[in-house]
């Protein structure tokens, strides 16, 4: 089991009930550490507003940056840009349980929590599941790879010139026929 990214424990047991900011910059060497290579980089801002309650906690997340990716479609690489917000909250039971994604129970007696999971699967949700360059979208990105998909793609031929099956000719005259 890896030891947890210390700079992401945030220490609530000395601090006073209300709102406490954080502020993180988010870069490649973090998603090292999950074993995540899906980019290239990344240049994203965190910032974490933690309300200390008398019986709990509440961490509100908030994502905004990009990441360099590799499109989808080109294997061009281009800035994703990303933001995303996220809300947990942080009780005190019996055990730890974090099985739902929203609350997070710790044991009486915790001073400290680690976040960087949380943060991790904030990010890695916010990237879209199909990565598209935006010239691909634009039309104004000139790549190889996007020259020889047009050449390979099925060809558009007119419809007019063909000869129709009269079966359907047969099928149109009850559309016509009320």
């Amino acid at each position: 089991m890896k030891k947890p990214l210390k700079e992401y424990t945030i220490q609530f047991i000395g601090l006073k009930q209300g709102e406490h900011d954080f502020e993180y910059t988010i870069n490649k060497t973090f998603f090292e550490y999950f074993d995540y290579d899906e980019f290239n980089d990344a240049n994203i801002k965190l910032s974490i507003v933690l309300n200390k309650k008398t019986t709990l906690l509440e961490l509100h997340f908030k994502i905004s940056g990009s990441i360099n990716t590799n499109c989808d479609v080109t294997n061009e690489s281009y800035n994703q840009d990303l933001s995303n917000e996220f809300n947990l909250i942080v009780k005190f039971g019996d055990e730890y349980n974090n099985e739902n994604e929203d609350i997070l129970i710790v044991p009486h007696g915790t001073y400290e929590i680690n976040v960087a999971q949380y943060i991790y699967e904030l990010i890695v949700l916010s990237i879209p599941a199909k990565r598209v360059h935006p010239g691909v979208l634009d039309g104004t990105l000139q790549s190889d790879i996007l020259n020889k998909l047009k050449e390979l793609s099925p060809k558009q031929t007119n419809n007019n010139n063909k000869e129709i099956d009269p079966r359907w000719d047969t099928l149109k005259k009850l559309l016509t026929d009320k």
